[in-house]
């Protein structure tokens, strides 16, 4: 034995021992226990860990999406002058490299009614080629086409709104703006109705039930804007490299203008996305640390217990260092297994979130994810592969750190000492 333990760190003996150590008798029933949930503290720490992270970098990709996929990632609006030059001015703009849409958009506020309801929504004036390539609407065509979009005078709708105020392709939708025509009166309202000939799910409940496409021509004529546009909106390939963007935009434009980018319109949203994120981990990770003190605890219990073998063992040739291996081996083995458990179990929730999702909410009748107050219309989860390695290191660190004190204490166990009263 002393060689075995002097010369090969973790000999056979020592994984023996350390195994047959976790596996409690009756009288040990109690330090099997602490190692249980220590296990368990460990495995759901690390699942929690996971799921959370998973679930807040799907909502902020989900969530950027479906922003930056409506709207622009470099928002022109004109100094000076009306943008009354907005068609060469969006085509010097798309010529620019790692451009890939600069679309002339007015845009205003209205209430679209119907004999069944109202609603305050966004009223925005595009192009049929724009719209065509603005995917984020073109592709989710549910109802209707966007075919002729341009010849005449009818308009696109998201889902919610149309479930809202009860409209189907076909249908007219009555918008009301407050400045309309000036009469000696003063300023009336304008009302008129419209024609709903697509109908679009982008997925995100605020913007379905919020915005109004209309031809440009018409949106320039019913808010008063005879040739000219409220704003360009650009599409870049690389939304992440915006500044790279604003100098070479700027001299494309060739006259006076005001540029505000994505981050700067959505600033105040994302930082709280990213503060909340990190005091999530932060939190979570504290119950990974508890965890680990269980290992501390339990294993302090296990060589008090098992002072007495450990002092037999020393007198027969073990060294402290066998000694220190085989409880660094049993506590860092619960360390492993509730690790490694943990990671499946989150990856596996992660993979099918969206299905227990529904099937909670199936078995409680409630609606666990509600569209108006998350946005989305279904729970994301991303699992980021740097972000997963990172709570495994973690975990295992953690729990490897946690056998350290328990394990000195034992190797250094005087066997006289012990056995002086035995």
């Amino acid at each position: 034995m002393t060689d075995a333990a002097g010369t090969r760190p973790f000999a056979p003996f020592e994984w023996m021992l350390s195994l047959r150590y976790l596996r409690a008798r009756r009288k040990e029933g109690f330090i099997s226990v602490i190692a249980g949930f220590s296990f368990l503290g460990i495995m759901l720490g690390v699942a929690t860990l996971i799921i959370v992270m998973a679930v807040m970098n799907g909502f902020r990709t989900e969530l950027l999406d479906k922003i930056l996929g409506l709207n622009g990632h470099l928002l022109i609006q004109p100094l000076e002058s009306p943008l009354t030059d907005f068609d060469p001015v969006a085509q010097r703009i798309a010529a620019v490299p790692g451009i890939r849409l600069a679309a002339p958009i007015v845009e205003g506020q209205a209430l679209a009614s119907s004999p069944f309801a109202a609603n305050g929504v966004l009223v925005r004036g595009m192009r049929a080629g724009d719209l065509d390539k603005l995917a984020s609407v073109s592709k989710n065509i549910k109802k209707g086409t966007l075919e002729g979009f341009d010849q005449g005078q009818g308009i696109a709708i998201g889902r919610r709104l149309a479930d809202q105020l009860s409209l189907q392709v076909g249908d007219n939708l009555t918008l009301v703006a407050p400045r309309g025509a000036v009469t000696p009166m003063g300023t009336t309202p304008r009302i008129k109705p419209y024609k709903v000939v697509a109908v679009f799910e982008i997925g995100m409940s605020e913007y379905d039930a919020a915005f109004v496409f209309m031809p440009l021509p018409e949106a320039q004529a019913y808010f008063n804007r005879s040739n000219d546009v409220t704003a360009i909106e650009v599409y870049t390939n690389d939304p992440d490299s915006i500044d790279r963007y604003r100098k070479l935009v700027a001299e494309a434009a060739q006259r006076p203008i005001y540029m505000i980018d994505w981050r700067q319109r959505n600033s105040t949203f994302f930082n709280a996305l990213q503060v909340e994120r990190n005091v999530m981990f932060l939190i979570l990770t504290l119950i990974v640390l508890v965890a680990a003190l269980n290992i501390v605890s339990g294993l302090i219990m296990l060589v008090k217990d098992k002072s007495q073998d450990i002092a037999i063992m020393r007198t027969m040739g073990a060294t402290q260092g066998a000694i220190m291996r085989v409880f660094l081996i049993t506590g860092a083995s619960i360390g492993v297994v509730g690790t490694l458990t943990g990671f499946v179990v989150g990856t596996l929730v992660c993979v099918n979130i969206d299905s227990i999702r529904q099937f909670l909410s199936w078995v409680t009748q409630t609606d666990l994810f509600p569209r108006e107050l998350y946005f989305l219309s279904r729970l994301p989860a991303e699992m980021d592969v740097s972000e997963t390695i990172a709570v495994v290191v973690m975990a295992l660190g953690l729990s490897l750190l946690a056998t350290l004190y328990p394990s000195w204490r034992a190797a250094r166990l005087d066997p006289v000492e012990t056995l002086r009263y035995e």
